[in-house]
């Protein structure tokens, strides 16, 4: 038996000490019940409203684009920061979304560009690294991926154990499955076996199993060397998706192919500086509906420089 196990119920889970978050999740259910209009302006407002406390978030993502975008003009770049944290109070809508709309509702608001390559590789019995980044729609992202093929999305454990099993019954509302993040054994034999695993490698994880390369304009940005331990390791395809929430509500999920077809193997370093080039690419399909809130550049190659010190004011 693996020691990854997913979260189970328990009459544990309705201590009081959870309430709190049986109620909040509760406001969740009924908030996705609202029109996708209503929920898009209360959503966005929320984002609006919380700029005006979240002074150190605000610095975070004006840092981040600093680093990236230094051509960029200063304008520009707030204007990016203020959708950004609209886009960030409507992703507590569409997580809403994610775990509890039907499938019939989803289809409503979603496009898909070249699904068929994921049945292709089932077909020839290829497991696929479906490669993504950390939109703010990300929980939605991964739900509507469900209509395309079922796979498992790698995750962190909440601490929470009530959070944890709310959190593992959403994700896989649709059909999908989760790893946890740890399980690099159970990742490998779902891409042997011609499964899908959704995989986000564009964060910062700290030093451990990385590399550091250019990402936009930042030279040495902490990167994982995961992707090139998944791909050496099973021989998997790599297809890169993205998805974009376009002007009129409609949701764009575009998948590119033959991505595995030039990825340098036995080379973490070419491995990484390669991903970050189809990163780059999928973060400038909706620049202001990428996670900027993450401390995207806060590990440095020096290891005697301290963490974070890219942020310091």
């Amino acid at each position: 038996m693996s020691k990854y196990q997913p979260p189970q119920f328990s009459l544990k889970l309705l201590h009081p000490k959870y309430w709190l978050v049986w109620f909040l999740f509760g406001v969740v259910f009924l908030l996705s019940l609202l029109p996708y209009k209503l929920q898009y302006f209360l959503g966005r407002s929320l984002g609006l409203f919380a700029m005006k406390f979240a002074k150190n978030r605000a610095h975070i993502a004006r840092r981040n684009l600093e680093l990236a975008f230094p051509e960029m003009s200063a304008t520009e770049r707030e204007n990016i920061v203020i959708e950004n944290f609209k886009n960030t109070g409507f992703a507590f809508f569409e997580t809403g979304m994610a775990w509890f709309w039907p499938d019939w509702r989803l289809k409503r608001h979603f496009t898909f560009v070249n699904p068929e390559i994921m049945e292709k590789y089932k077909q020839q019995g290829k497991g696929v690294l479906v490669t993504s980044v950390h939109t703010l729609n990300l929980e939605l992202a991964c739900r509507a991926f469900s209509l395309v093929t079922k796979g498992a999305g790698v995750y962190r454990p909440h601490s929470n154990p009530a959070y944890d099993y709310i959190q593992f019954k959403g994700r896989t509302a649709g059909g999908h499955t989760t790893l946890d993040r740890q399980d690099v054994k159970g990742m490998l034999r779902m891409l042997k076996s011609d499964g899908a695993i959704w995989y986000l490698p564009d964060h910062d994880y700290g030093r451990h199993r990385s590399e550091f390369v250019p990402l936009f304009a930042v030279s040495d940005a902490c990167t994982t060397a995961g992707t090139s331990l998944l791909v050496d390791s099973s021989d998997c395809a790599v297809v890169t998706v993205s998805t974009i929430r376009k002007a009129n509500g409609q949701y764009e999920v575009t998948l590119d192919d033959n991505v595995h077809q030039q990825f340098p193997h036995k080379d973490t370093k070419a491995a990484a500086i390669y991903m970050n080039t189809h990163v780059e690419k999928l973060i400038l399909r909706g620049v202001d509906q990428y996670m900027w809130l993450h401390k995207r550049f806060k590990t440095m190659e020096d290891p005697d420089v301290k963490t974070g010190i890219r942020y310091k004011s």
